[in-house]
């Protein structure tokens, strides 16, 4: 196995928005808010759905890894309802071996309203349902021990469950990787997420914006000289700007592609990470790697959703 994906199982439900609807629901652009199942079904009462899939983000990232045909894993927490039979269907028709075993709960599957505004910006409200309480009884050991990598969200540290079933991975993995997920996951968590970097993770993904809210930084320069101390694997994305892979004391870099039609931005971190990732578990150069996760980004921000076709 090449890569073995735990992150929360979360249905994706598209719809395109106006910034005025952000502001009505004081809603902060870009970013990804928990809401609970009764927000969830407010926000959504008047909104026309362009597209709904299974989606979370290191599974967005195992579907990539699936697609350039690499051998890949999921482990995500649903319902044994409709939402958790398509979730799992979904992964499956991808060819992403699906490492859950399903049964009914209390809780529905999880959801993911994803609004998208004129500029193709992402604001995220996410009910977790379900699968926000994993737990280490759900991961398969003998999977994790086979696998040359596991790739875990940041947004799956929260106290409880989640937590306990990301120590768990980190414990019996070979070599991991970790996305940080988002600005507001980093605040809420920056002390923990430093001591993981620092001390378990392999290779992590951020955007220019987590790195330095991680960090206290203010400039790129500030991560760079972060993650030469700490002798890791980092990179960092940057928009149109390109991305970046600091490797050990070694500085890589690769411009963003230019002229695209860009229609909406929702899985660009997602399919980078499973770009590089491919790159990384063949052998690749970093270099090699960061084009790939380029290429790989800059495909799904010209079509709706995080998944290519």
């Amino acid at each position: 196995m090449k890569v073995l994906g735990i992150g929360n199982a979360i249905i994706d439900v598209i719809c395109k928005v106006s910034d005025d609807f952000l502001i009505k629901n004081k809603l902060t652009k870009s970013t990804m808010k928990l809401i609970n199942e009764a927000e969830f079904q407010k926000l959504s009462l008047n909104l026309k759905i362009e597209k709904t899939i299974a989606g979370g983000s290191v599974a967005n990232s195992i579907v990539g890894l699936a697609q350039l045909k690499n051998d890949v894993s999921f482990i995500g927490k649903v319902n044994d309802d409709k939402f958790g039979l398509d979730y799992e269907k979904s992964l499956i028709s991808e060819n992403v071996r699906y490492f859950y075993d399903k049964k009914k709960e209390n809780i529905p599957t999880g959801t993911c309203l994803i609004l998208i505004t004129p500029d193709s910006e992402r604001t995220m409200c996410t009910f977790l349902g379900i699968s926000g309480k994993i737990t280490p009884n759900d991961l398969k050991e003998d999977e994790i021990k086979k696998s040359e990598i596991i790739f875990l969200e940041g947004y799956l540290w929260d106290e409880g469950g989640p937590k306990d079933t990301f120590n768990k991975a980190l414990s019996i993995k070979n070599k991991s990787a970790m996305t940080l997920s988002d600005k507001f996951c980093v605040d809420r968590h920056k002390d923990s997420f430093l001591n993981l970097i620092k001390n378990d993770i392999d290779i992590t993904f951020a955007n220019e914006q987590e790195i330095l809210s991680l960090i206290d930084g203010r400039s790129l320069e500030d991560a760079v000289n972060f993650a030469k101390e700490q002798k890791k694997l980092i990179v960092i994305t940057r928009s149109d700007k390109g991305s970046i892979a600091i490797n050990g004391t070694e500085v890589f870099e690769c411009n963003g592609m230019k002229n695209l039609k860009i229609v909406d931005l929702t899985g660009a971190g997602d399919l980078f990470a499973a770009g590089f990732l491919h790159g990384y578990v063949n052998k690749m150069a970093i270099k090699e790697c960061l084009e790939k996760g380029t290429v790989m980004a800059s495909k799904v921000i010209q079509i709706i959703g995080a998944r290519l076709i």
